[in-house]
């Protein structure tokens, strides 16, 4: 690894340490009100209330109750696409945890509530470093996550 994809790595490992508590706290929010399918209205409203106040600009009610949010590089290139699930699983938790679900019959027990939360991570992260992102050309379609299909 060159010097500058290290000093990188360190800017960016700092910047995740500074998040970590935040984003413990909202990954166990989630955790505790997990909601299944399509109808993930509270979890859509808190990613888009968190990226709204990144000051970016999420489009949602994609695909019913996802969340879109482009995250422009300054010079063209290829669209990369990152997505997190936002559902919970049909499941009873008995895990006694203080975060625990509060929904009966409702649990987040395959980590998409940590997808979610990592993500918005990201989404924090990845402005500090539009110079060294791309940004999509005019042919590029970007292709979205199962709750985004017909985004357009």
């Amino acid at each position: 690894m060159n010097q500058e994809k290290a000093r990188l790595a360190g800017e960016i490992k700092a910047r995740v340490n500074e998040l970590e508590s935040q984003l413990v706290a909202i990954r166990r929010d989630i955790h505790a009100h997990p909601e299944l399918g399509f109808d993930t209205l509270r979890t859509a409203s808190l990613v888009t209330d968190y990226l709204q106040a990144l000051g970016l600009n999420p489009r949602t009610g994609v695909g019913r109750s996802g969340v879109v949010v482009d995250i422009d590089g300054a010079e063209p290139g290829k669209t990369l696409l990152l997505r997190a699930d936002m559902d919970a699983l049909p499941i009873h938790e008995q895990t006694g945890l203080p975060f625990a679900s509060r929904y009966p019959g409702k649990m987040h027990a395959c980590g998409h509530d940590i997808h979610t939360a990592t993500m918005l991570g990201v989404a924090t992260i990845l402005p500090h470093y539009r110079q060294q992102l791309k940004r999509p050309g005019p042919a590029d379609i970007p292709a979205r996550g199962r709750d985004a299909r017909k985004w357009r």
